[in-house]
Order: C-alpha cells, then sequence, then structure tokens
C-alpha cells in the first residue's frame, strides 16, 4: 500500500515491532541525554570562573581543571576525525 510516497507494511511481522520498539528507545534515550544535558550547561561571561570539568588528553591522562588551578590554561581541541594521525 503507498500513501503519499510513503510505503505501509499490510501485516508488518512481530519482528518488525521489537526492532521499531528498539530503535525508538534508543532515539528516547539519545534525546533524553542530550536535554539533560543542554539543562547543565551554563552561559559563560568573559572573566568567570570556569566551572571543574574532566576530560582525556591526548597522552592518554585524565585532566581534571582543579588541578591547574592558580595556573594559566589554555584549551584546544580539534576533531579527530581531521587529524593526519
Amino acid at each position: 500500500m503507498h500513501y503519499s510516497g510513503i510505503t505501509l507494511l499490510e501485516n508488518p511481522s512481530p519482528m518488525f515491532y521489537q526492532k521499531l520498539r528498539a530503535m525508538c528507545a534508543i532515539l528516547l534515550s539519545l534525546l533524553s541525554g542530550a536535554i539533560a544535558m543542554q539543562s547543565h550547561a551554563q552561559e559563560l561571561a568573559v572573566g568567570d570562573v570556569a566551572p571543574d570539568f574532566i576530560l582525556a588528553g591526548s597522552d592518554g591522562k585524565q585532566h581534571h581543571l582543579a588541578d591547574y588551578r592558580g595556573s594559566a590554561v589554555v584549551l584546544a581541541w580539534f576533531p579527530k576525525a581531521f587529524t593526519g594521525g
């Protein structure tokens, strides 16, 4: 059956519904994670103290901003997909 360019299944199998439920669950978890991250984001102004965070460094170590208190910190990042190595 066709409806405005979309093909509809006349008798979907139970496996179809199982896959559809799994895809919906994944989508909902991704959306809820994105909303949760967005709700914790805060706008910083020039001169504000940065909130503490942890990042993985290219040296394989975890770096905590708190470990660098009292020092000047420059944070630089780039998409790994565009690196040469």
